[in-house]
């Protein structure tokens, strides 16, 4: 196949999934079943651990696979949503799968779609077809190891298929309340789901009626609960604008001057997750890691635009905080950067907690910049103006996000500091926009 024909048939089938946004968010598990029974159940194949949580989920499960490709293992990873390129959704040791499998996993899917609706099913929604693909591709490619991140919630994703050996539950926090219910208990519940028979829980979180909500769900299901925090503990030893070091406690084994290549308190306990969940695979599931794979992994690990400093001159960092827990950390970590100072570019979604999210941050910035997140759950995006306004900061608004990062970037005095946050539909549009324009010439 030409190059030209393998970019228009890539784009036709990215096109045919694109056109499945139409049957929205459907939960449930009925139809991702029905499909992956007429695939021959891939996902019966494979080794998975399930990592969910309102926040930290991402980094968490890179950071897994990561120890266990420095232990020399065949990793896929499913995350979404993507930055940049569909692609990044599926990866196996860190490469993204090739628009040829893209293409054929998706001509082997479509008839199977087409019988199904034929037959009276309903049809699958385009997250439930990713998740298919992903479980498709690893199962093919016989990977050692699968790690799935929730997309939403945990019991009505369309990840809650798998049988895990481990599930994770990062946290739990207020987001996604018009599904998932409107206190954390309800929330927790909703995530609990992903907790199975025959496998290990472990979760950071350290809310008690959420423990308490995850402990009920573990005793139901005869599975033990790992607390990461009072099982595991770890301490910061010191934070640079690029990297951290800090010590842990793990369940076998202790771990001095760990490196870790995220920033952010926040990044401590996920990476502290990411080592139990390893510490765990060890102990109960014979897989052979060596300590050298836990440093190595913690140091080399990449999880693009959460606390990334993608420019030291000009200084300007990326954060997807898309909701108040995610704000929480970013305003924790901007301490850690030196600067006169800073300009805030943020761009949020309609159905998050947005005056909470402005108060946490707007104080620490001396410039506002609101923009929109490209995303029909945009909303009003220029209320957060006048949210931001009330803190008596300077404020502009400029609709397209590359547009508004590249004011930003002229507006940057020497040694100030541009960060650009909230959604990650907007993120990937500045994203793409400053690096760009940050490229040497």
């Amino acid at each position: 196949m030409s190059g030209k024909d393998l970019e228009r048939d890539y784009e036709e089938s990215l096109q045919y999934l694109v056109n499945m946004t139409t049957f929205g968010m459907n939960f449930g598990l009925e139809r991702i079943q029905e499909l992956l029974k007429r695939l021959e159940n891939p996902e019966r194949k494979l080794r998975v651990v399930h990592v969910g949580g309102t926040n930290g989920k991402g980094s968490t499960t890179v950071m897994i696979a990561s120890i266990l490709r420095k232990a020399g293992y065949k990793v896929g990873v499913f995350t979404s949503p993507h930055l940049h390129d569909y692609r990044e959704r599926m990866t196996i040791n860190g490469q993204m799968i090739p628009k040829e499998k893209v293409i054929r996993e998706i001509a082997c899917v479509r008839p199977h779609l087409e019988e199904m609706v034929a037959e009276g099913f309903e049809h699958p929604t385009e997250f439930e077809v990713s998740t298919a693909l992903a479980l498709l591709y690893f199962a093919e490619e016989n990977v050692d190891f699968a790690l799935i991140e929730v997309g939403l919630g945990g019991a009505i994703d369309s990840t809650n298929v798998v049988s895990p050996l481990i599930s994770v539950i990062t946290n739990v926090a207020m987001d996604h309340m018009d599904y998932l219910g409107s206190d954390v208990v309800s929330i927790a519940k909703v995530k609990a789901g992903i907790i199975k028979p025959r496998s290990f829980v472990v979760t950071a979180s350290e809310n008690p009626d959420v423990i308490h909500v995850l402990r009920e769900q573990a005793k139901a299901m005869d599975v033990p609960l790992w607390l990461v925090g009072e099982d595991v503990r770890w301490e910061s030893k010191w934070s640079g604008e690029l990297e951290q070091e800090f010590d842990l406690v793990g369940l076998h084994s202790t771990f001095t001057k760990l490196r870790l290549s995220l920033v952010g308190f926040h990044q401590l306990r996920n990476a502290a997750t990411a080592v139990t969940v390893c510490e765990i695979l060890q102990s109960e599931y014979g897989v052979a890691i060596p300590r050298e794979a836990i440093y190595a992994g913690v140091r080399e690990v990449e999880w693009p635009g959460r606390l990334e400093l993608i420019s030291l001159n000009p200084k300007v960092l990326l954060d997807g905080a898309h909701n108040v827990d995610g704000a929480q950390a970013l305003a924790q970590a901007l301490p850690l950067y030196t600067r006169n100072r800073l300009i805030l570019c943020l761009g949020m979604l309609a159905d998050k907690e947005r005056e909470k999210v402005v108060n946490m941050l707007v104080p620490m910035a001396d410039e506002i910049i609101i923009t929109r997140p490209n995303s029909p759950r945009a909303g009003d995006w220029r209320a957060l103006a006048s949210l931001a306004e009330q803190h008596g900061r300077s404020v502009s608004c400029i609709e397209d996000p590359k547009e508004a990062v590249i004011f930003a970037l002229n507006r940057l005095g020497e040694n100030d500091m541009l960060c650009v946050t909230g959604s990650i539909y907007m993120l990937a549009d500045a994203r793409q926009a400053l690096i760009k324009e940050l490229k040497p010439s």
